[in-house]
C-alpha cells in the first residue's frame, strides 16, 4: 500500500541536493491538528504540538490569519466582550504578534484594545520533556488541548466555522 503524501506532520528536510548546508530545514517536530473544513490551512484555528529537544509545548489558536480572519475575530471580539472574557481565563495569550496602534475601525478606548491589536492568537502550554516521554502522554496531551479548546471555540466560530 503505497503511503499517503501530507498530513498535519510539517517536514523537517530541505532540498539539499545542491546545497552545501546540508542540515535540516528544521530541528523539531511540528504537528499540527487543523479544522476538518479548513484543510490544510495552517492559519486556520488549530491545536499544534511541538517536539523539540530545547523545549516542548501544545498550542492553540491562529496563527497569522488573513486579514478577512483577523477582522473576523476582532469582531467578534467587539461583539461578544463577555464571552471573550470567560475565554480570556483559560490560560494566558501568547505575546508575540501586536500591532503599535489599534487597528483601524477599532475604538482605541474599547477595554479589549490590547487583544484587538494582536496579530495572533494562541495559546501556548509548556511540555516538559519527562511529561512528553510518559507513556501516558497521547491522555495528557488531549487533557492540555481540552483546556484550550474553549478558545479555540471562540476563534472558530469567529472564522465561521462550526466547532
Amino acid at each position: 500500500i503505497p503511503k499517503a503524501v501530507g498530513g498535519s506532520l510539517f517536514r523537517i528536510h530541505r532540498d539539499v541536493r545542491f546545497a552545501t548546508d546540508k542540515r535540516p530545514y528544521k530541528t523539531h517536530v511540528g504537528i499540527y491538528f487543523p479544522h476538518r473544513q479548513a484543510g490544510r490551512d495552517i492559519h486556520a484555528p488549530v491545536f499544534y504540538l511541538h517536539l523539540d529537544p530545547a523545549g516542548c509545548f501544545a498550542g492553540a489558536g491562529l496563527w497569522h490569519p488573513d486579514a478577512p480572519a483577523l477582522r473576523a475575530v476582532r469582531d467578534a471580539i467587539v461583539s461578544r466582550p463577555a464571552e471573550w472574557r470567560r475565554v480570556l481565563k483559560v490560560a494566558p495569550l501568547s505575546d508575540e504578534g501586536r500591532l503599535v496602534r489599534p487597528p483601524r475601525g477599532y475604538d482605541p478606548a474599547h477595554p479589549f484594545i490590547e487583544d484587538l491589536k494582536r496579530k495572533d492568537f494562541l495559546t501556548l502550554v509548556t511540555l516538559s520533556e519527562p511529561r512528553v516521554r510518559r507513556a501516558g502522554f497521547v491522555d495528557d496531551l488531549a487533557e492540555v488541548c481540552g483546556g484550550m479548546s474553549r478558545r479555540l471555540a471562540f476563534l472558530t466560530k469567529a472564522v465561521g466555522l462550526p466547532y
